[in-house]
């Protein structure tokens, strides 16, 4: 059941994650709902019931920062939880307009491009693949597409073979994709990639109402490529300046390291593959010249 509300969703689906031990109080009984009832809830908090099924059912659009942060100690929110929550308070004037997806920059472009043995990609709020430098495609290149990171875990068949890590990268894709939507409630391109992804994929459905916040990481990743085998990998992220819903993703190997030595055999890989591309165009041709005498 939804509450027609992106605040009102996000705070049943805390609260029913909770159990009356984990914050304190007895479990009496047989409950008829999962998790905290709302009562206990506002206990917590200090609020009246019927206030805080007003902010559930979103009758209450305006609560007081004082209220909020009461909230989320009753809910024991983390502080990315606790500023998603405080995100999701916000009026629309408040909110940037969704202009869509717009591509990266050509400055960006050519800076990843001078990584050669770096790969380096730019993500959307939905986890959309802007651009990627030669590395970072032959990196990915066992998925039908490079296209959107949380499609290529959930609906892809390389998924599961290449995150071998496969249900702590679905959880981190679907947090990600969450935080940026409380940014965003009304953001088109986030309801069209839930809605895609909910329809093929009931694990993503499932994480989906689970309403989980985080933003990317610092931690290593294990990923295995089917030409060169285990990568054990750090990354980073950066806020893209002058596109703040972008970030730019870069993946490091650690140095003589077996993964170093993998991400030189596929940066050779991809040099040859660009070659072999840039020498199609001529060998087409001379064979429209041979097949026209």
């Amino acid at each position: 059941m939804s509450y027609g509300t992106p605040l009102g969703d996000f705070l049943r689906a805390r609260r029913e994650a909770l159990k009356p031990h984990d914050v304190g109080l007895p479990e009496h009984g047989r409950r008829r709902v999962p998790g905290l009832r709302r009562e206990e809830v506002a206990m917590l908090a200090g609020v009246s019931s019927d206030y805080y099924i007003r902010l559930e059912q979103g009758r209450e659009n305006s609560p007081s920062p004082q209220v909020l942060d009461a909230v989320a100690l009753a809910l024991k929110l983390d502080a990315e939880s606790t500023d998603h929550l405080n995100r999701l308070c916000l009026h629309a004037s408040q909110r940037p307009r969704d202009r869509g997806e717009t591509g990266a920059s050509q400055q960006l472009l050519q800076l990843m491009d001078g990584w050669e043995d770096t790969p380096a990609f730019v993500v959307g709020p939905a986890l959309d693949i802007m651009a990627g430098n030669s590395l970072a495609t032959a990196l990915h290149s066992g998925f039908e597409e490079f296209d959107n990171l949380a499609r290529m875990v959930f609906v892809d068949p390389a998924g599961r073979e290449f995150y071998q890590e496969w249900e702590r990268a679905a959880h981190s894709c679907v947090a990600e994709i969450r935080s940026a939507y409380g940014y965003d409630p009304q953001s088109t391109r986030i309801a069209e990639v839930v809605a895609e992804l909910s329809a093929q994929s009931e694990e993503f459905a499932q994480l989906w109402q689970m309403h989980e916040v985080k933003g990317k990481s610092q931690e290593g990743k294990h990923l295995k490529h089917p030409s060169v085998g285990d990568l054990h990998i750090k990354f980073a992220s950066f806020t893209v300046n002058g596109a703040p819903h972008q970030q730019l993703v870069v993946y490091q190997a650690e140095p003589a390291s077996p993964t170093a030595a993998a991400f030189e055999t596929l940066r050779i890989m991809a040099a040859g593959s660009k070659q072999a591309a840039a020498r199609k165009p001529a060998a087409d041709q001379s064979a429209d010249t041979l097949s026209e005498v």
